[in-house]
C-alpha cells in the first residue's frame, strides 16, 4: 500500500472516528459476541443473529460512513470504495479478541486471543 493509501486511511479515521464508535449499547453488546463486525471495505456487517434494532442501527452507521468516504474521495479526487477500504485498514487494527471481521475473501472469521489485529496486506 502506498502512502497516499495510508493517507487516506488517517484522513478517514480521524474523520470517522465519532461515526465508527456512534454505537448504542445493544449494538456494542452484539459486536463483543461476534454478531457484528468490521469488513475490509470500510463498513460494519451482519455475522449473525442481531435484532432489528440492531441491524436497523447497523444501516445507520453505514449510510454515515458512506457519506464520510463519498466526501473524501470528492476532496482526495478518488473513489468511495477506495476510501472505504483506506479505512477499514485503521478500523479493522481496532478488533479485539472475540469481535467478527471479514478480510476480502468474504469469510467472517473472530480474533482469537493472542492474536494479532487482522490487517489486509495490502494495509501494510
Amino acid at each position: 500500500m502506498t502512502g497516499r493509501w495510508i493517507g487516506f486511511a488517517a484522513a478517514a479515521l480521524l474523520a470517522a472516528a465519532p461515526v465508527a464508535h456512534a454505537q448504542t449499547p445493544a449494538v456494542d453488546s452484539a459486536r463483543l459476541p461476534g454478531a457484528i463486525g468490521e469488513r475490509f471495505d470500510g463498513y460494519v456487517g451482519i455475522a449473525g443473529a442481531v435484532s432489528v434494532p440492531v441491524r436497523n442501527h447497523v444501516s445507520r452507521i453505514n449510510i454515515q460512513r458512506r457519506s464520510l468516504y463519498t466526501q473524501l474521495a470528492a476532496a482526495k479526487g478518488v473513489s468511495p470504495s477506495d476510501v472505504g477500504i483506506a479505512a477499514a485498514c485503521q478500523l479493522l487494527s481496532r478488533v479485539t479478541p472475540g469481535e467478527a471481521y471479514m478480510l476480502p475473501d468474504g469469510v467472517w472469521r473472530r480474533r482469537l486471543p493472542g492474536q494479532g489485529a487482522p490487517v489486509p496486506t495490502y494495509c501494510r
